[in-house]
């Protein structure tokens, strides 16, 4: 595990370029609660961890925790979150689209936005049917995209495509839309709960978006060499500022935490 990936290098600009705050997640993680009715013995487990966003409030509340991420760096961060290392959270280096893990190990297993980051959805999705206890709940999460955020997020993709090869342009659409996690639970008889856990709106000016951008802490960041990126920024800030008419502009939009709750008989 020791060849470094595209997280290890976004590791320490991850959470203050997202929109999902500590706060936002304190809430999150207390709607999580009461949607699995937990109790104090009541295990989590989320593969793609990071740097612990979607799980810290439960670590902070007592909760028993195991994170798993290809990404040292992401684990670090999470790290340094805690002011020492709680008995409840145990965090693994490794590749989480295979749990290593002994069957009926954990009563919940939260995946956000990161099934289709493995390369066999079906063997992972197998692999979280195992590792569930009876009665368990499995949580597909993501957090929907800003409306505003996806609007400028298309001006850059804009200007990024003049300067990309057919090579580096390659998308996942095509793949995001075979996985069917819907249809696979189901025909193993879970029961399924579509629930927005928490909506709420999120602010940024202009300046602050090109200011993450150039952090380069988005997948799509990465599809051009430094040189060239930061031409494609040059153009991009030139272009905000004659379409939004002021760096100092602010972008306003609802964001969302879904979650797709499928429980074991």
């Amino acid at each position: 595990m020791g060849k470094p990936n595209y997280y290890d290098n976004i590791a320490d600009v991850y959470d203050q370029t997202r929109w999902l705050t500590e706060s936002i997640a304190e809430e999150v993680a207390d709607f999580i609660v009461e949607l699995v009715r937990a109790t104090p013995e009541t295990s989590f487990l989320e593969p793609g961890v990071g740097t612990g966003l979607n799980v810290f409030p439960l670590v902070k509340h007592g909760y028993s925790v195991t994170g798993i991420d290809v990404s040292l760096e992401m684990l670090n961060q999470f790290r340094q979150k805690l002011d020492e290392n709680p008995p409840n959270l145990k965090l693994i280096h490794g590749d989480a689209s295979q749990l290593p893990f002994t069957d009926r190990s954990f009563d919940v297993v939260l995946t956000v936005h990161m099934v289709h980051t493995v390369s066999n959805w079906k063997l992972f999705l197998d692999d979280i049917d195992r590792v569930l206890k009876p009665q368990g709940f499995y949580l597909n999460a993501q957090w929907i995209t800003p409306p505003a955020r996806i609007e400028f997020e298309r001006h850059f993709k804009a200007i990024l495509s003049k300067f990309e090869t057919a090579q580096t342009s390659k998308g996942v659409n095509a793949l995001i839309e075979e996985i069917n996690i819907e249809d696979y639970f189901c025909r193993k008889g879970y029961q399924s709960n579509y629930v927005i856990a928490k909506e709420w709106t999120v602010s940024n000016t202009i300046a602050e978006l090109l200011s993450f951008f150039r952090l380069r802490p988005y997948g799509l960041c990465w599809r051009v060499s430094d040189d060239i990126f930061g031409l494609v920024m040059n153009e991009f800030e030139e272009f905000c500022a004659e379409y939004y008419g002021s760096l100092q502009a602010e972008l306003s939009s609802e964001a969302k935490f879904e979650i797709w709750a499928y429980s074991a008989s």
